[in-house]
């Protein structure tokens, strides 16, 4: 009585075995299909790390400038007028206890600040002139790129901070040799440069004079266009609530207070919508390698007919031919996944570098892209598999 033949096993290392046999017989087309793979990743990868890299700049700009600054200046009243703060609204804001500084500015109108006297009045350069409380560098946590700030003796007389763009338009870059500008009809002295104030860009765009020379020399009213209030981090919300009704009692809902940091916040918002839409254009650059690597597949089996008779006639069954393919198609998109991840990891560096941040490649953007890799992979795969697996060792080894 016969033996009967035990059934034909493959085992895992020989199924890897012959998956990278059939990856290595036709490099060139391989390396190509596994660009395509490799680029959808990558940019999949740099632009999750792009996005964390900024994102934590942006975090940590907000933790260096504080979000406990809080801005107030006038609204409208209900007939759509043009409101005014009280003179006293500085004063009543500082009562507030957790409030830690307030300042108060005010714009000042039809004054212009040149370089020189021979520069026609109209021609201002975007530079605005703003009357200023000496505790303002304290509230915006602003500081001097060169010089000092205005405090309370300058700010009696005609001396001039001026702001990170403005001083870039006026050609002034220190205050060594103690440079003038002409401001209003008359020189001022300027003191000191301010550096750039991410929390205040007005600022960045300004002129900045004491309140005493500005009354004195224009005339301006001494009630506060805008007020900026640096509050304690824990009771920036309590303190928001309360700061309408305490600048303007009579009518507080002539009173707007904002939170600049909110603007940040938005930025970061507007970055996350970017962000989906170029991982959306990276998904497709994974898709079209995902074709790719179908249409490899497929040719592969094709010109692999007469191997996959053979082995079929040697034993294997349509379950290991089926394996064998899958494997390779799993293989090649592996291999793309994770020269895409590196590169897209490169990528993320080297711009991170070049524009100061934090570099910050995400671990989900790194498994992600290594997952997606595999998916595709497998997605890619069976179809090719299965057309292998179904041929008949007869008609495989028949000439074509």
């Amino acid at each position: 009585m016969s033996t009967p033949l035990a059934p034909s096993r493959l085992l895992a290392s020989d199924v890897l075995g012959t998956g990278l046999v059939g990856l290595r017989a036709k490099r060139t087309r391989i390396v190509l299909t596994a660009l395509g793979i490799a680029i959808g990743i990558a940019a999949m990868v740099a632009v999750l790390g792009i996005s964390a890299s900024s994102r934590s700049d942006l975090l940590a700009e907000l933790d260096r400038l504080g979000t406990n600054l809080l801005q107030v200046e006038p609204g409208q009243s209900f007939l759509g007028e043009d409101a005014e703060l009280p003179e006293s609204a500085p004063a009543m804001i500082r009562r507030i206890e957790p409030v830690q500084a307030a300042a108060a500015t005010r714009k000042v109108p039809d004054a212009a600040v040149r370089r020189t006297d021979r520069i026609p009045e109209e021609e201002t350069g975007g530079i605005s002139v703003v009357a200023t409380e000496p505790s303002l560098a304290e509230v915006l946590g602003a500081t001097l790129a060169s010089g000092t700030f205005l405090n309370d003796a300058t700010a009696r007389y005609p001396s001039v901070v001026l702001g990170a763009v403005a001083a870039e338009r006026l050609g002034i870059t220190s205050v060594d040799g103690a440079p003038q500008v002409w401001l209003g009809g008359s020189w001022f002295q300027v003191v000191g440069i301010l550096d750039e104030v991410p929390l205040a860009p007005d600022i960045d765009r300004s002129a900045l004079i004491g309140y005493e020379v500005a009354e004195e020399r224009f005339g301006i009213d001494s009630s506060a266009s805008t007020v900026r209030v640096r509050t304690d981090p824990s009771q920036v919300d309590s303190v928001r609530s309360v700061l309408a009704a305490t600048a303007n009692p009579e009518a507080p809902n002539e009173v707007s207070v904002s939170r600049p940091s909110d603007a940040l916040a938005a930025k970061a918002a507007a970055d996350d919508a970017l962000t989906a839409l170029l991982l959306g254009l990276g998904a497709v650059a994974l898709v079209v390698g995902g074709v790719g690597i179908a249409n490899v597949m497929v040719i592969s089996v094709l010109e692999r007919r007469t191997e996959i008779g053979l082995r079929r006639a040697l034993g294997a069954t349509r379950r290991h031919i089926r394996l064998q393919f899958l494997v390779e198609a799993v293989l090649l998109a592996m291999t793309g996944g994770v020269v895409g991840v590196l590169l897209g990891a490169t990528v993320t560096t080297g711009y991170a570098q070049m524009r100061g941040w934090a570099v910050d490649v995400p671990l989900v953007a790194i498994l992600g892209g290594v997952a997606s890799a595999l998916a595709v992979g497998t997605a890619a795969g069976l179809y090719p598999a299965a057309r292998a697996a179904r041929l008949a060792p007869a008609e495989a080894v028949r000439p074509a």
